[in-house]
């Protein structure tokens, strides 16, 4: 299956439209290693005949949806990405964000310490994880 037609399916799986401008944020989110940002995803597709206000009510259709999940990483910006299409609920998973240059780096699966587990319950139930620090380029900067 084309990932157009894998797309296609998936909004159809969840009640939505496959509409041109959702096919197309779909794509872009799809394609990038790191979640997107609202205007990231405008300067791709407002060029290519979408407005700002289209693509962020696609956005918002696609979070309500749970095809897309947005995440606010202590900078007051919202970004988005995909979760697994075909996938009733895609995992969610650890990011890390540059503190000097605001770059952002999805993480693969982590795994607590044993001593971390036995916390987690005191604490509560844990949503998501973000690690700071400066990535690789800033940290060669500063050196």
């Amino acid at each position: 299956m084309s990932e157009v037609e894998e797309i296609r399916s998936a909004l159809r799986e969840r009640g939505l439209r496959a509409t041109r401008a959702r096919i197309a944020v779909l794509q872009e989110l799809v394609s990038s290693a790191s979640p997107l940002t609202h205007s990231d995803l405008s300067e791709t597709l407002v060029p290519l005949g979408f407005d700002k206000a289209t693509v962020f009510r696609n956005l918002t259709d696609l979070t309500q949806s749970g095809l897309v999940y947005r995440t606010e990483l202590g900078d007051h910006v919202w970004r988005f990405e995909v979760l697994a299409l075909g996938e009733a609920d895609g995992q969610k998973h650890p990011h890390f964000l540059c503190t000097n240059c605001g770059g952002v780096s999805c993480l693969g699966p982590m795994k607590f310490t044993a001593n971390s587990r036995e916390k987690a319950p005191v604490i509560g139930k844990i949503s998501e994880i973000l690690i700071k620090g400066l990535c690789t380029e800033c940290a060669c900067d500063r050196t």
